[in-house]
């Protein structure tokens, strides 16, 4: 499936996605995840307008996955990468991080990095295969330790959490 930037009127499909995929951590007793309300709309057209909103679609032009990056301390991090249910085990999320991966070996950055929910199969597990690998508390860059300050504010600890990475070169 085609990867392409976000637009404006798909800004909200992405919301949708996202709720969408918050769904399957109710069965693992993390409701608050499940029922967390998407990025805003204001905060989407923000990586939108400067280009750090990817989507791949059906085949009909509606996205059913989405990716948003951020470049933290010469990395290219994953601020989320989501995928509708509905379109799940296809390698969409897979196919994004790999678009962003090539995208940001071009741009001469080295990495890629993300945090994520260490025991969430779909998270660490999964970005294991790809490649990535959880970083220590020694190896934290100044910009992962602050995205880490700001997820415990917003309660994301109640779940063991890790930051991870996977090298470009």
């Amino acid at each position: 499936m085609p990867i392409r930037p976000a637009v404006p009127a798909e800004l909200p499909v992405l919301q949708d996605i996202e709720r969408a995929a918050g769904r399957p951590f109710r069965a693992l007793g993390m409701a608050a995840i499940a029922d967390d309300e998407p990025p805003g709309l204001a905060l989407l057209e923000q990586y939108r307008a400067v280009g750090r909103a990817w989507v791949t679609d059906d085949g009909t032009g509606r996205p059913v996955a989405y990716l948003l990056h951020d470049t933290v301390d010469g990395a290219a991090h994953i601020e989320q990468v989501s995928v509708h249910p509905d379109a799940a085990r296809r390698g969409l999320g897979r196919a994004l991080i790999e678009h962003l991966a090539e995208r940001s070996l071009r741009a001469g950055l080295d990495a890629l990095t993300l945090t994520t929910f260490a025991e969430v199969p779909w998270n660490a597990p999964y970005y294991e295969r790809l490649g990535f690998r959880v970083l220590a508390d020694g190896e934290l860059t100044d910009g992962l330790r602050e995205i880490r300050r700001t997820e415990t504010g917003h309660g994301l600890d109640r779940w063991p959490r890790v930051c991870m990475r996977r090298g470009l070169r």
